[in-house]
């Protein structure tokens, strides 16, 4: 294949892996043993950048690429207790679109489309509707809703990926939030970084500098996924001025240890990426399989603590719903 393809990102979202009978190819089994990968996927959707493929060992079933990104019956088993829709986004859905739970700051969900779908994702339910973007009525909604609630100083574009949004619709999102005089900041969550760090380009840069202060929260989850492409797109926006924060989940079977998330840590200040958060695994149904036990996400923290730089270290929380923040899960040993 000709590089100048591979770094396209239109031609990776072109190529996106999608159907079970390429999940089949890959995983070299006949496409009757793939079946089992169904019900799974009409249920939630499966899709992946043949970049973020790349990145994953097919011959290892625990390879932890591969465990946030294929299709796993056990999303099927829903445990008690495990909802939607934990945090109550609906019920603090301001306009189509838009979460309204604190009052200095809101989250408009600007697109339903990721490049690749995690399988831990926490707006697991939405992945049953089809790929769409927000209408341009939709959009006018949100906005109209944030230039009439004056208490509003900070609006996090969220999704989905905003970065699916193609440049035009983005800036002109962006463009619409920065005219207005009470939004002082703005942020992006993007996991495109991780999953397609060729769409991090010096236009899409360009464009984005303009809206400061604007600041990029990703979501990097293992060291593998650390890569010099992805290092590069990094770097690309920190040189536009724009800082990116890591937000991580603590993942079973992924980096759940202490020796895995260390080695994330130490590889996101290798990039100057600033970890920002870990959140604990929500109870989304769906995701029961990757939740961790707190007191070994706990266990992890002291660790931490204890042995790396405090440059690296980021903040566990558990997101709580009905506005009530996310509670710090902190390591509280004292001697």
């Amino acid at each position: 294949m000709q590089e100048d393809r591979w770094n396209d990102w239109r031609w990776q979202i072109e190529n996106r892996i999608y159907k079970i009978s390429q999940l089949a190819e890959i995983l070299n089994i006949a496409l009757q043993e793939a079946d089992k990968y169904k019900d799974v996927i009409e249920t939630y959707r499966f899709s992946i950048t043949p970049y973020y493929l790349s990145l994953i060992d097919i011959s290892d079933k625990k390879d932890p690429i591969r465990l946030q990104c294929f299709p796993d019956p056990r999303e099927l088993d829903y445990l008690p207790g495990s909802s939607d829709d934990p945090l109550e986004e609906e019920r603090d859905m301001a306009v189509p679109g838009l979460i309204h739970r604190y009052p200095d700051r809101c989250l408009a969900m600007v697109t339903g489309t990721c490049a690749a779908y995690c399988r831990h994702c926490n707006r697991k339910h939405r992945w049953k509707e089809p790929e769409t973007k927000h209408s341009r009525k939709s959009s006018h909604m949100m906005i109209d809703y944030v230039s009439r609630t004056k208490q509003i100083r900070e609006v996090i574009l969220s999704g989905g990926d905003p970065l699916m949004l193609n440049i035009e619709a983005l800036e002109w999102f962006l463009h619409s939030l920065k005219s207005i005089p009470h939004v002082e900041a703005i942020r992006i969550g993007s996991r495109i970084p991780v999953v397609l760090p060729m769409r991090i380009n010096q236009d899409l840069c360009d464009m984005l500098k303009k809206y400061r202060p604007l600041w990029f929260l990703t979501q990097f989850n293992h060291p593998k996924e650390v890569t010099p492409e992805a290092a590069e797109a990094c770097e690309m926006l920190l040189g536009a001025g724009i800082p990116v924060m890591n937000q991580s989940v603590l993942l079973k079977g992924v980096n759940d240890s202490y020796e895995v998330m260390r080695d994330l840590l130490y590889s996101l200040q290798r990039i100057s990426v600033k970890p920002y958060y870990l959140f604990q695994c929500e109870p989304v149904k769906g995701v029961d399989h990757f939740r961790a036990d707190i007191w070994k996400g706990m266990e992890i923290m002291e660790k931490l603590w204890r042995n790396i730089s405090g440059l690296c270290l980021p903040r566990y929380v558990f997101d709580l719903p009905g506005g009530r923040g996310k509670m710090p899960l902190q390591p509280f040993s004292f001697l």
